[in-house]
């Protein structure tokens, strides 16, 4: 196939590190190709710059043989060229239909905005990828997985002939990653050229028609799907073999730590279960089912209305996080950049907040201790980037999910609620979270796991808790259960029986 676009000898500096050297990649029409590697390994940086939204340090971008000047998104516009970003680039306090036209060239802009033409034009894109929402609501009120939604419907909007898409399922229900790959698979009928980065193998297997690897910046080569295997797919990605098959094996819990009997928030209406020590609680649902939101009540962040918590046997009702901080529990969020990090300070600053008067005296922070306790963190959950002191919005998706494990890891808790902790994040970056999952299950701490991905609940947990609505759709032994009996728990339209496990 001759390719639409190619990327020539790409090279890429940040602050004096290489995210890219001498990178290769191309793209022909029709074509579904994805690039794959560990976080870090520069997918992002190499999909940025051919939609111009990075400038290269060195190499050429040839479109159709010839060499074009991508001088930023809008000379890429203007080419055909579009890009559904990993961390959404949207306005919050504007409506949707604003964020799905404002720079858009396919949208006519004038001195007054037309509210009228501006719904006309946005609607049919967001009944295409199924956002059933008003073109003036605000996207503050939207949840993550709304927000994604609606950059692809933008992107659509652009009418581009090629596209790329970065890590687009990353905050999908399998019912919503259903839509897309069906308009995924419209655009390749239709001749779009697609770029497509994800670390999902089953995506990856199911959609594409190559797939190149880049390794610390470097292109390690491209293979036919259909004549390649996902072992070597991750030999290519981390240089040595990765045991993805294991399952929990754990038994033998302890005593009941954390007790839910009638739960009941403005999400959540009446979730009863029990989490014992050393036992890992998969929360599974589909999106706006309440998984986050049971986090929340837990955590102090959403009030309960009503039921009872019970930690180790003591009335619990937390009206703030320092509360259940102080209870044992600990919550790392779903969304990192908005609810976890501060994106302008330090990876160490980071990772060290949560221990701070752990490390201070008479107001004074002690920077030797403090240094002396990252590393070893840092070593452990295999956290890249160039300094301690890089600020951390600078690092990888993956990266900067795991300055924020780093924080709670530091805090210790004995219960801990993961909101889909490996969202977004390199097969080789899944396995050491699935690992610290089992090793901190394995020291008797307590986890609830909430994940978007069926296969990694059932890999990683010992039971699973469905939730429809706001409801308990049933609790099932991992061990025992499938895929389809989980989707059809979290479907259920009618009052779905509560399974328990033996």
């Amino acid at each position: 196939m001759a390719p639409l676009l190619e990327a020539r000898n790409i090279s890429k500096h940040f602050g004096g590190i290489a995210a890219l050297t001498s990178a290769r990649f191309e793209l022909a029409a029709g074509e579904v190709h994805a690039l794959m590697g560990e976080n870090g390994a520069g997918k992002s940086t190499l999909a940025r710059i051919c939609a111009g939204s990075h400038r290269a340090d060195s190499g050429d971008i040839l479109l159709a043989g010839e060499p074009v000047a991508l001088g930023d998104p809008r000379d890429a516009q203007r080419l055909g060229i579009g890009i559904v970003y990993q961390e959404l680039d949207l306005f919050p306090h504007l409506t949707v239909g604003e964020n799905l036209v404002i720079g858009n060239l396919r949208f006519p802009e004038g001195v007054l905005v037309d509210r009228t033409a501006m719904h006309a034009f946005a609607r049919p894109f967001l009944d295409r990828v199924g956002l059933t929402i008003g073109t003036e609501m605000l996207v503050s009120a939207l949840t993550i997985a709304q927000q994604q939604l609606l950059v692809i419907a933008r992107a659509l909007s652009m009418d581009c002939r090629i596209l790329f898409m970065d890590e687009p399922t990353s905050a999908l229900s399998e019912d919503a990653a259903e839509r897309l790959f069906g308009v995924i698979a419209q655009l390749k009928a239709q001749g779009v050229a697609i770029g497509y980065v994800s670390h999902k193998m089953d995506e990856i297997f199911r959609l594409c028609d190559r797939v190149t690897v880049l390794r610390d910046g470097a292109t390690i080569g491209t293979r036919e799907v259909a004549g390649t295997s996902r072992a070597d797919l991750i030999r290519m990605m981390v240089g040595r073999d990765v045991d993805t098959s294991s399952r929990s094996t754990r038994t033998g819990f302890g005593p009941v730590v954390l007790s839910a009997s009638g739960l009941t928030t403005r999400k959540l209406r009446g979730i009863s279960f029990d989490l014992r020590q050393g036992e890992v609680l998969g929360v599974a649902g589909l999106v706006g089912a309440g998984r986050s939101e049971l986090g929340a009540a837990l955590f102090g962040l959403d009030p309960i209305l009503g039921g009872s918590l019970h930690v180790k046997g003591r009335s619990y009702a937390p009206k703030a996080p320092a509360e259940a901080q102080a209870a044992g529990l600990g919550l790392v969020p779903e969304d990192r950049k908005v609810q976890g990090l501060m994106l302008q300070m330090g990876v160490r600053e980071n990772s060290t907040l949560s221990i701070l008067p752990r490390l201070s005296r008479l107001g004074l922070l002690r920077f030797v201790e403090e240094r002396g306790l990252f590393q070893p963190m840092a070593a452990r959950l295999r956290l890249k980037c160039a300094s301690p002191e890089a600020a951390v919005g600078s690092l990888s998706g993956g990266n900067q999910q795991k300055a924020l494990l780093a924080r709670w890891l530091f805090a210790d808790p004995d219960i801990l609620f993961l909101d889909d902790p490996a969202r977004g994040i390199d097969v080789a970056a899944k396995e050491d979270i699935y690992s610290l999952i089992h090793e901190l299950a394995g020291s008797g701490r307590s986890v609830l796991l909430a994940s978007s991905e069926l296969t990694e609940l059932m890999r990683c947990c010992d039971r699973i808790l469905v939730l429809n609505n706001g409801r308990a759709a049933g609790i099932f032994a991992a061990k025992d259960v499938t895929q389809e009996i989980i989707m059809a728990a979290a479907t259920h339209d009618g009052a779905a029986p509560l399974a328990k496990a033996g």
